[in-house]
């Protein structure tokens, strides 16, 4: 899974609504003067503090940022950049800056990765900028210190495990508050993509591309959504529904991952005589949420750890969500049966990373980057407060979704957030030209969310890719979606309409 991959997958991939100000917001944004003082200050390009990024070009710098925009002469925050420059100054068009997703997740390093895939007509165009979101990373990052890397948690099938959930829910969210009261409502999609504009204009820009995945292609439409003229060319992988950001959001995980379930079983079937998990999909699926059953009676013995039922879904959702990645799921699956069956296991890497990330996330800095994730989702918008709302939208769940409905409907820290969101959720509706591209099993995103930012952003030109992964550029699964991504880039050639991609 890689060690990347993987704190990616514990950050999630979650996005957030636009931002900008609507009429009855409660912050007004600065008059452009208020910001000068931030838009001409001087920029110190050097060596990353990630060796690995240095060695691949890149070169990072630090600019200051208000804490509140609409106090600019306040406290001020650190945002973290860091630049791969167009390999060619002739042809080069502007910047492309980046936003991995999460929120939460760390930003620095995707020029790289983009470089890593961009054809060589859109290297020459683009300097690529990524960027540490606020709160994150190098930036200014909260730490809560949270004691667990996710509040993805079952809540299993009694009251006892739905008032464990309930009760860490309630601890994550006073560690947040009781740390920073007085900053924590200024960490949010709407102060991002207003950071966003001010690295444009620091940089010399008059617009701006934009490459966001997950999380971050909310983070591109809110962009667009609040400065639609500086936005050049704007591309958008793997969506969520700005309608549905939120809890309905995180409610609509679970049917995309029961379905993820059975796309494996269908592959685990066909393989059973090397990983032993069923002859037949149906087979493969009652051994999945017989491990879970078991998980819940007895936590399953491996690397050291106790993988109980009310965290075994999370682990199944991190490792089911690339097809590309089935050998690695099923042999997962067979370690877990195994150690649950009292056998000795030497756990795999993936699997060994991916425990160490869940149960030990202070050494790994997962604990850090879900501060940031809770920062931005619960100060962008409010969840449900009531215990019961959640047990009865579990119950519903729970005969279609046996084993994520649990998880996916059960208690957000957001619940117990001590401040309402400063600003209302911003409506995203505009016609700005922009690429999506979208897979049909996607479980993060599922496709249905993507159709969602489809309809909202009126001017995107949408391009399916039929496969189970979670961003598709990054991935080696779609050529075709890949192309059309370089060629909207390079020359600013939208498809003539929607298309699919094939296998």
């Amino acid at each position: 899974m890689g060690h990347r991959k993987a704190a990616a997958v514990l950050t999630l991939a979650l996005a957030a609504v636009t931002t900008g100000l609507v009429p009855g917001a409660t912050a007004k944004a600065a008059a452009p003067d208020d910001l000068d003082r931030f838009r001409h200050q001087p920029l110190k390009w050097t060596a990353c503090k990630d060796a690995q990024l240095t060695e691949s070009g890149a070169e990072c710098a630090t600019l200051k940022v208000p804490l509140d925009y609409a106090r600019p002469q306040g406290r001020t925050l650190d945002l973290a950049i860091s630049r791969i420059k167009a390999t060619s100054p002739a042809k080069r068009r502007g910047i492309l800056q980046t936003n991995p997703g999460g929120p939460g997740a760390r930003g620095l390093t995707m020029p790289s990765d983009l470089r890593q895939k961009m054809s060589p007509k859109v290297a020459a165009a683009y300097d690529v900028i990524g960027m540490d979101a606020r709160g994150v990373g190098e930036s200014s990052a909260l730490n809560c210190g949270l004691t667990r890397a996710s509040w993805l948690r079952s809540a299993g099938k009694t009251r006892a495990g739905f008032d464990e959930s309930w009760r860490l829910a309630r601890n994550d969210a006073i560690a947040c508050w009781s740390k920073y009261p007085d900053v924590l409502p200024y960490f949010t999609t709407r102060d991002t993509a207003r950071d966003m504009d001010l690295v444009r204009s620091v940089l010399g820009e008059r617009k701006t591309s934009f490459f966001g995945q997950s999380y971050g292609t909310f983070l591109g439409a809110t962009y667009a959504q609040m400065f639609p003229g500086r936005v050049d060319r704007l591309v958008l992988d793997s969506s969520l529904d700005p309608v549905k950001y939120g809890m309905r959001m995180l409610q609509d995980m679970g049917p995309a991952n029961e379905r993820a379930i059975d796309d494996f079983a269908r592959w685990a079937a066909r393989n059973d005589a090397e990983y032993r998990l069923g002859a037949t999909p149906a087979a493969v699926r009652a051994a999945i949420e017989g491990l879970v059953r078991r998980a819940e009676a007895k936590p399953i013995p491996i690397a050291g750890f106790q993988l109980d039922g009310y965290l075994l879904p999370y682990a199944l959702f991190a490792f089911g969500s690339d097809e590309a990645e089935n050998a690695q799921y099923a042999g997962a699956l067979r370690q877990l049966l195994d150690a649950a069956d009292g056998k000795p296991v030497d756990a795999t890497p993936d699997l060994r990373e991916l425990l160490t990330l869940m149960f030990h996330p202070q050494g790994t800095g997962a604990d850090v980057d879900l501060s940031a994730t809770l920062a931005v989702l619960c100060g962008d918008v409010a969840m449900p407060r009531d215990p019961e709302w959640y047990r009865k939208a579990i119950a519903r769940a729970r005969p279609t979704q046996p084993v994520f409905g649990p998880m996916h409907n059960g208690p957000t820290p957001c619940a117990f957030w001590k401040e309402k969101p400063r600003e209302k959720p911003t409506k995203i509706d505009n016609s700005v030209p922009a690429l999506q591209i979208q897979a049909t099993g996607d479980t993060h995103t599922p496709y249905e969310e993507g159709l969602g930012m489809h309809r909202a952003m009126r001017g995107t030109h949408l391009v399916t890719v039929p496969v189970r992964v979670h961003t598709v550029y990054l991935s080696d699964h779609s050529p075709c979606a890949k192309k059309s991504v370089d060629d909207y880039l390079a020359d600013g050639r939208l498809p003539a309409r929607d298309m699919a991609c094939g296998r």
